[in-house]
């Protein structure tokens, strides 16, 4: 640790506070481009391949820097990648505001996602050094999840306000002002810490782990749009597992790997990362599902839609705030469990919606859903952080963001392949619909609505009826199906999970995954309020 007085309280929290805003602007940042889609396309031009480019740059580049940008964050320290990443994002927001063509729009969205690499694990290690007392750290990383689900309902709503009075660029605007006031607040109030004994930093490592994992999300992302039977598909699964394998290997071999894969011995570590991946596969869903069913099905305006989101983000950040004394009373294990079957209640309830608007029927699946999820994926973002030294905070960070990436990848191919095998299966052309209408019908619920506007009203009513249903039809199996996954992942972390004690940290993490038993793991203790016996980090 590089600092020398011990933190006060007020200063913990406003620490929570300035990780929360940066978390908010990057959740909004996610969003808000959907809306800006029409307009960018009217001004610059940019071809059918070049809007899904403009898209995917950033979660991309996102997801592949996100090891690279934790293991740089541990060597140079969190505070400084931190505030180099507030202020790339703003200045590269300007960037992307004012492209003045698809080509500087791309290369500004894939920069964007580099400069969001350096935030994300930068915030939560960050957390994971000020906060020793056990409860009040889970309490952290829930508020910061929390926050961040909350910073993706606002994005429509930010972005629709915005389009509303500006041009398209205007969405990205929001986020310079935000993560200026990031920067200074984290300058004035972050403390720095780093790995005391960092190594070298192994060069080879760095562009295996990005081509293995932008390859695999490339290929899941085109295997969604287009099929997994192309060519393009092949070679992107080919290149990211082939350097995936030669990363992994490489990292058991150096003296300073970028991954330390023995934390992978530890169950609580493990089972703690493939939780999260499998919770956001089955999360997914909604914002998969609820962009086109509130725009397209319902009728409602992007403003409307994202205001009709924001329950949701409202109750994940309660279900983050109940997980630290969910888990003196019930364990890790059990909370995480529960949390899942309470979200798994929730998809299950959405199944209750139709092709007709009953928002008190979203809201009854909607909190569930976000409460359980957030439940579960704070105690699950707690025992990562907690399971790992100290000064590898950013590395393990990184590793869990990056399979919450990978799980979202693979929830939007599988869940979109799901709803559009089953709309195209059941939706049916009403008599008299033309044959040049027919193929834009039977394809999705988008062209099935763009097509009728073309048509006689009352055929273009019966079109557009036809298309909601089977949409709906769609929604609900891939409902079921996250409610099924939810489950699943419940019970995958009763299993996985059932050995980690309550109090956690990486003395008893490393015996978990050692089978020596811990102080720490029997069921009779409880989350206590005083501090671990690691020594608080300074400022």
């Amino acid at each position: 640790m590089d600092d020398n007085a011990q933190i006060s309280s007020a200063r913990r929290w406003a620490t929570v506070a300035v990780g929360c805003l940066a978390n908010l602007v990057l959740g909004i940042d996610m969003t808000a481009l959907h809306l800006a889609i029409p307009g960018l396309v009217e001004d610059i031009g940019p071809s059918a391949n070049q809007i899904l480019w403009i898209a995917d740059a950033y979660g991309f580049a996102l997801a592949g820097f996100l090891v690279t940008m934790g293991v740089v964050g541990d060597r140079i320290g969190r505070k400084r990648l931190f505030l180099l990443g507030t202020v790339a994002f703003a200045a590269i927001s300007l960037l992307t505001a004012y492209a003045w063509n698809a080509e500087t729009l791309i290369a500004a969205r894939a920069l964007l996602g580099v400069a969001g690499a350096t935030i994300m694990p930068s915030t939560l290690s960050i957390s994971r050094q000020v906060f020793t007392d056990p409860g009040e750290r889970t309490t952290a990383v829930g508020v910061g999840m929390g926050v961040g689900a909350l910073g993706v309902g606002l994005g429509p709503v930010f972005g629709g306000l915005m389009l509303d009075h500006f041009w398209w660029g205007s969405v990205f605007l929001i986020n310079v002002p935000l993560m200026l006031v990031a920067c200074v607040a984290g300058a004035l109030i972050l403390p720095e810490s780093r790995d005391p004994r960092p190594g070298r930093l192994d060069v080879p490592s760095v562009p295996l782990s990005i081509l293995g994992v932008v390859g695999v999300v490339y290929a899941v992302k085109e295997a969604a749009a287009d099929g997994p039977w192309r060519l393009q598909v092949a070679v992107g699964l080919v290149v990211g597992l082939a350097a995936g394998v030669a990363f992994i290997r490489r990292q058991s071999r150096v003296a300073s790997p970028l991954i330390d894969v023995s934390l992978f011995r530890r169950k609580a570590f493990t089972g703690s990362v493939l939780a999260n991946g499998f919770s956001m596969f089955a999360l997914i869903a909604q914002s998969l599902l609820f962009a086109q069913y509130f725009q397209l099905v319902l009728g409602w305006s992007p403003l409307k839609a994202g205001l009709a989101g924001l329950p949701g983000g409202i109750c994940a950040m309660i279900g983050g705030a109940v997980a630290a004394p969910l888990i003196g009373r019930l364990g890790r294990a059990r909370v995480v469990a529960l949390g899942m079957a309470v979200s798994a209640t929730g998809f299950s309830l959405y199944t209750l919606s139709g092709a007709h608007a009953d928002y008190l029927l979203l809201v009854a699946g909607m909190a569930p859903c976000a409460i359980g999820m957030g439940v579960a994926m704070t105690v699950t973002g707690d025992t990562i952080l907690a399971s790992v030294p100290k000064d590898r905070a950013g590395a393990a960070s990184a590793i869990s963001e990056t399979a919450t990436e990978l799980g979202g990848a693979l929830g939007m191919a599988v869940l979109g392949s799901i709803l559009n095998g089953v709309y195209r299966s059941s939706v049916e052309a009403p008599a008299g619909t033309p044959a040049s209408a027919r193929g834009p019908v039977e394809d999705s619920v988008g062209s099935a609505v763009e097509a009728a506007a073309s048509l006689p009203a009352d055929l273009a009513g019966r079109v557009i009826s036809a298309a909601r249903g089977a949409y709906v039809d769609g929604m609900h199996i891939a409902l079921l199906t996250s409610a099924g996954l939810a489950l699943a992942a419940g019970i995958a972390a009763l299993v996985l999970l059932r050995d980690v004690p309550k109090v956690l940290d990486e003395d008893s993490a490393a015996a978990v995954g050692s089978g020596v038993p811990s102080a720490a793991a029997g069921p009779e203790v409880a989350l206590p309020g005083a501090a671990e016996s690691e020594a608080a980090p300074t400022s």
